[in-house]
């Protein structure tokens, strides 16, 4: 039968049943008493006893005076036996012609295990909760198609379980990480979405219009400029996991709107930072996993062993063979990028030549877990220097599987040098650098207020799960990612 012709019979069925005062969007509730999972793993208990479950109809096999369907719930699937005998004629013949595939329902009825050893419902009741009015995927080749996968995330969790059980494991990743550092103390928070100033990182805002105030504001890049500002005020350690928004390009790890964590810790340093995340990695890995060792891919990853750390220019000089330590200065720098095909805008200078590199030689050989150390000051705006190395600061990135996975520093605390190196950004922003960061002149008041010596590190939610999960790209983790309208 064509499809419209389906979908029109489905519209007659519920005209029916409206007709005869049984309108199924009627009905306001149901009590459920168990799941599926529960009534299997718990038979012996509930064996012959009477349970109340409600779920989607996800097969029917009708047969004379007994058929079959099973309901698939929050938990997973069950089988219901469907007895003439049992339930009442009348509403034996409602399930064989008028309740289908896709219907919500509601069974009550006794708990059994079937000859064939299956743990099923023999029902006693069938209370049509919802009908469905569109036809679902064909049965045995589920919803394949990715682009309506994404756009029709509720048909893709109803379809494909290995999808409803990623996304159970996304919320079990941020309710392990809030139970973590909870239980280090730290306090979490929630800091504006709508700033004039959207600091914090290296990204391209978008812009949006208040119309009370009639002023010009843009979406949050990050989250660290407000929760510094928390550190200001003796609140010690905070974090928060929400969402930010980049005005930037889309791939299999890029997504406009992502959702990020930070956290800061006032009296650490960066290395606290190290400590702190290989030992949350590791506890986030165990609780959701169950285990340290996975694999993503091909790749086993191992969260169990220490994570390797190495400088930025020791990483360069360990992959690409070049010392940077040897090169002077920024001329002497962009001679060697043009040696080596590397290209540059005409305002980057000498740290902005050694992120290149690293980028160029280095991101891909980082599969194991490994905290890269020791960026240039120049591409580190809100980083504090090193003590013994002034044109370097002290801050860290986590790589795992080539991804960079989380980017920490020892916060700048120092006004004046922020307020130079603020001065520096609006520099880069007016040769044309979109991403470059603008002076923020409450932050810098909140600074010369006073903020302690402190470590602060920012979490990429999305990949962490991706890795966890085993998925090949951030719109697999993210229920309604950003697409182009149709």
């Amino acid at each position: 039968m064509p499809e419209q012709d389906l979908l029109a019979v489905k519209r007659e069925k519920l005209k029916t049943l409206v007709d005869e005062g049984r309108d199924p969007f009627q009905i306001t509730k149901y009590d459920v008493t168990h799941h599926s999972k529960e009534i299997k793993d718990n038979f012996e208990e509930l064996e012959d006893k009477t349970v109340r479950v409600a779920g989607r109809m996800m097969f029917k096999r009708k047969m004379g005076k007994a058929s079959f369907c099973n309901v698939q719930d929050r938990d997973g699937r069950i089988q219901v036996y469907v007895a003439r005998d049992s339930i009442g004629e009348a509403p034996y013949e409602d399930f064989k012609k008028i309740l289908e595939v896709g219907d919500i329902i509601g069974v009550e009825g006794k708990v059994f295990r079937t000859q064939t050893g299956e743990i099923s419902i023999h029902a006693e009741v069938i209370t049509l909760l919802s009908k469905n009015l569109q036809n679902l995927p064909e049965k045995f080749h589920g919803l394949t198609d990715t682009d309506i996968r994404y756009r029709q995330r509720y048909v893709d969790l109803i379809m494909n379980e290995d999808v409803k059980d990623t996304f159970i494991k996304r919320s079990k990743i941020i309710s392990s990480i809030r139970k973590y550092l909870d239980g280090q103390g730290f306090m979490e928070v929630e800091t504006p979405m709508l700033v004039s100033n959207a600091g914090g990182a290296a990204a391209r805002p978008f812009n949006t219009h208040f119309n009370a105030l009639d002023e010009d504001l843009k979406l949050r890049i990050s989250l660290e400029l407000y929760l510094k500002r928390l550190i200001v005020g003796g609140l010690e350690r905070v974090y928060e996991i929400g969402r930010v928004f980049r005005n930037e390009g889309l791939d299999t790890r890029h997504n406009p709107e992502f959702t990020l964590m930070e956290l800061y810790q006032a009296y650490t340093d960066y290395n606290g930072m190290m400590d702190l995340t290989e030992n949350m990695f590791r506890h986030v890995a165990e609780e959701v996993l169950g285990t340290t060792k996975f694999k993503y891919g091909e790749i086993e990853l191992d969260f169990g062993k220490p994570f390797e750390r190495i400088t930025m220019i020791d990483a360069i000089k360990k992959y690409a063979d070049i010392d940077f330590d040897t090169i002077p200065d920024t001329e002497a720098a962009k001679k060697l990028a043009d040696e080596k095909n590397i290209h540059y805008e005409p305002y980057h200078k000498k740290g902005d030549i050694i992120n290149l590199f690293f980028e160029e030689y280095v991101e891909e050989k980082l599969i194991q877990p490994t905290f890269v150390m020791d960026h240039p000051v120049e591409i580190s705006p809100l980083t504090k220097r090193k003590p013994d190395r002034p044109d370097l600061v002290e801050r860290f990135e986590l790589f795992i599987n080539t991804w960079e996975m989380c980017n920490a520093y020892s916060e700048l605390n120092d006004p004046i040098d922020q307020r130079e190196r603020f001065a520096a950004q609006d520099a880069a922003a007016a040769a044309g650098d979109e991403e470059a960061n603008h002076t923020d002149e409450d932050f810098l008041n909140a600074l010369e207020i006073g903020m302690p010596p402190t470590g602060g590190i920012g979490y990429g939610i999305d990949r962490l799960t991706m890795l966890l999960t085993d998925s090949p790209a951030i719109r697999d983790v993210l229920l309604f990612p950003t697409l182009k309208s149709l």
